[in-house]
């Protein structure tokens, strides 16, 4: 698929380049469709991602999906999980139920653009081009709880946190259209 305009640009590339890690999934493929069971009108369930590679000194993880294609000028957060510490590599398909259930002790969710507690799947307007969903992980250099946030946080808050204790990133990207 080619990413080039009219598509926006991946919102990461005009940051402040961290280090890169690696993060892989069982239920994606980095730069392919994104299963039905992921979208927001079936399942609804987030897929299973599986990190690597972080830097040294990592204290704490963050996981996002955003899509940058969204009919907004902000794109559209679909989930936000923070405060995951460092020895949680992993979290499995499923993880980003609304009651946070399937989260490490301690982690907590944001509620997505659309205040849906938890993973809110794919969905974009049908008839729409293909939409990217950037999975991400940024390696902390703070240990949970130090951001000072919570589940009533902002995706803005969380995202303008992360910025300032960033010490690595991993990316990987599917698409979706119906």
């Amino acid at each position: 698929m080619d990413f080039t305009r009219p598509y926006p640009p991946d919102p990461y590339t005009l940051l402040p380049a961290p280090m890169v890690f690696s993060v892989k999934s069982t239920d994606l493929t980095d730069g392919e469709r994104m299963p039905d069971a992921h979208a927001a009108h079936d399942r609804n369930v987030s897929p299973a991602l599986e990190w690597s590679g972080f830097p040294e000194g990592t204290r704490s993880f963050v996981v996002t999906c955003y899509d940058p294609d969204a009919p907004t000028p902000m794109g559209y957060q679909h989930w936000t999980v923070a405060d995951l510490p460092a020895d949680v590599t992993s979290l499995e398909t499923g993880a980003g139920a609304p009651d946070g259930s399937g989260l490490p002790a301690g982690a907590f969710q944001t509620r997505s653009d659309g205040h849906t507690p938890g993973f809110e799947g794919a969905g974009p307007p049908p008839g729409d081009h293909p939409h990217r969903y950037i999975f991400a992980v940024h390696a902390l250099d703070v240990a949970p709880g130090e951001l000072g946030l919570g589940p009533d946080s902002t995706n803005a808050q969380v995202a303008f946190n992360v910025y300032f204790h960033l010490l690595g990133r991993a990316t990987l990207t599917a698409t979706y259209s119906r």
